[in-house]
């Protein structure tokens, strides 16, 4: 019994750290459950979509002070983000307009994007990937599986 505890505690562990790793690098959690090519396509496409919402509102659509309710879904992307928002703080990047309308999107779904990855990468990290053995697998094409 104390076995099973053990190993689900270091399980959870795990997967708090998987969720921490991936939400300071985005697919940081997919590498480190050893799924590498995962880690990459989340790993470029969300800092590209990072980037080009910084490129299109300019780096004060990251503005802690006077849109916050942006400003929380931008920092689940990284703490990169609370550096940029230190950096802007001082209100010498004023953006206005479409264009901080839809760099604050960018950002903002970048960071929603990069929650649902961390909440995955961790569920791989408790449960597994739900990938079965060799051999149940070669059942289920052949039609011998359980019903």
């Amino acid at each position: 019994m104390a076995q099973k505890n053990s190993t689900f505690t270091d399980r959870i562990m795990f997967a708090a750290s998987v969720a921490l790793v991936g939400w300071v690098v985005p697919g940081g959690g997919y590498f480190l459950v050893r799924q590498k090519k995962k880690a990459a396509a989340v790993f470029v496409s969300l800092t590209v979509l990072f980037i080009a919402g910084l490129y299109i509102g300019s780096i004060g659509v990251v503005d802690r002070v006077n849109s916050i309710w942006w400003y929380y879904p931008q920092m689940v992307f990284s703490p990169v983000v609370a550096f940029i928002g230190n950096i802007t703080a001082s209100g010498d990047f004023p953006v206005y307009g479409k264009p901080a309308e839809i760099g604050q999107l960018y950002t903002g779904l970048a960071g929603l994007l990069n929650l649902i990855c961390i909440f995955k990468a961790s569920a791989v990290a408790l449960h597994g990937d739900g990938v079965f053995d060799e051999e149940s697998s070669k059942n289920r094409a052949a039609g011998k599986g359980k019903k």
